[in-house]
């Protein structure tokens, strides 16, 4: 079995795959070991994979590198695709994992992935299995966040099911700015991507996934576990060396 770690700036997410499929999922707002420990004890664990975007995972490192085979995923981590973006050093793993993930379900298929998380993040895989890079704009919760801390008297408000274009009062014109303008902008991209390439998937991954059920014009696939795949993929092609 393997032990699929992502750490987030708030959140530690972990998943144990067996045979490629995951058997269970966890999340805890802690960054420490003890999680894992309390894991490893309830699976037979063989390797491992770290993705982190903090700098204190260095104990979380040691004890899974102790323990396990363990591949720690940096701009230096050996992978299945070409990367063709220009500062490795600096791109999202979370992203490369989606991107490999993609190109995994979908091979020979030129595929946009859209991670609508903190902030919604578009990254292109092409049918050669050459990552191009893509785009980065704010998440909905964001949005929401800097309307109330850039004015002096909006609320802050969170997401809401919006089935309406003009706003009657300040809430409603709040919802329908932020929900209704995130929906036009991800079909608007998903436009500009299809005009380059015509028979492209869209898939759609991360945390605010059901904010854009039914909502947008473009047919998609939804694909929760997108990065956990991914970095389960590459656990498996370093694990062949």
């Amino acid at each position: 079995m393997n032990l699929v770690t992502d750490i987030g700036n708030t959140l530690v997410k972990v998943a144990v795959f067996d045979n490629g499929q995951i058997v269970e999922r966890f999340v805890s707002n802690v960054h420490s070991r003890d999680l894992l420990k309390s894991i490893a004890g309830r699976f037979p664990i063989k390797k491992a994979i770290l993705s982190s975007v903090v700098k204190d995972s260095a104990e979380i490192a040691g004890y899974l590198e102790h323990n396990f085979r363990f591949v720690e995923f940096t701009d230096k981590t050996r992978i299945p695709i070409k990367n063709f973006y220009e500062t490795p050093e600096t791109l999202g793993r979370d992203r490369l994992a989606g991107a490999i993930a993609a190109n995994n379900l979908y091979p020979g298929r030129n595929v946009l992935v859209i991670d609508a998380g903190t902030c919604i993040k578009y990254d292109l895989i092409t049918a050669e299995g050459a990552y191009l890079g893509g785009a980065i704009s704010p998440g909905i919760s964001m949005r929401f966040k800097a309307l109330h801390t850039f004015t002096g008297k909006l609320p802050l408000l969170g997401a809401s099911s919006v089935d309406y274009l003009i706003g009657k009062n300040t809430v409603e014109s709040i919802h329908s700015g932020v929900l209704n303008g995130v929906y036009a902008e991800v079909d608007g991209i998903i436009n500009q991507y299809r005009a380059v390439f015509p028979e492209m998937l869209v898939l759609l991954t991360g945390g605010n996934i059901s904010n854009f059920e039914g909502k947008l014009k473009n047919a998609i696939f939804a694909v929760p576990d997108l990065q956990f795949t991914g970095l389960n993929i590459i656990l498996e092609y370093n694990a062949e060396e």
